[in-house]
């Protein structure tokens, strides 16, 4: 009887670990997309977030920020890397790190940049739902490039002018049929 319950245990605590996963997920492609709903639902309602050193408050008020940013944010990518969960009970904390891409064309010279930055998050199951409860983001480093889209110096796309490019919301493919 106890190696059933052992392994209905893991189970579960594997199940856990990939809704984990799913919220981290999304928040990205919320990022990525422009999309502040899926961001604010990676969240409880009570919820902080320290974005190290860029806003340190309510996630509530964090989303409402990204509202007025995520809009009009340069192309980004968030790549998530090396994701450590541990689960304990209906509390659990979860590392990992973002690579983000991001296109940067305002100002005088327009430029790739490429980020890395770690986040720690206490997630909390409240009614069998997983949330963040509390965000603390480190960041790791930076790099700064000239912008030189070639695709592939024309091997991946002669006329580049013809690719279907990454939007935000609502002028993504995710949102359109």
């Amino acid at each position: 009887m106890s190696g059933a319950s052992s392994r209905d245990q893991a189970l579960d605590e594997l199940l856990d670990k990939k809704a984990i996963e799913e919220v981290l997920v999304s928040y990205c492609r919320g990022a990525d997309r422009g999309d502040a709903d899926l961001i604010a639902a990676a969240y409880h309602p009570d919820a902080t977030e320290d974005h190290g050193g860029t806003f340190k408050g309510s996630a509530n008020d964090y989303v409402k920020m990204l509202r007025q940013i995520l809009p009009t944010a340069p192309r980004m990518s968030h790549i998530i890397t090396n994701i450590h969960i541990e689960v304990n009970g209906t509390t659990a904390r979860s590392e990992c790190y973002f690579l983000t891409f991001s296109r940067r064309a305002d100002g005088d010279e327009p430029h790739d940049n490429l980020t890395c930055a770690r986040a720690v998050d206490d997630f909390e199951k409240r009614d069998g739902v997983w949330k963040i409860a509390r965000r603390r983001l480190a960041w790791e480093w930076n790099h700064e490039m000239a912008l030189n889209e070639t695709w592939g110096r024309g091997q991946i796309a002669p006329d580049p002018s013809k690719l279907v490019r990454g939007g935000k919301k609502p002028n993504d493919i995710l949102y359109t049929d």
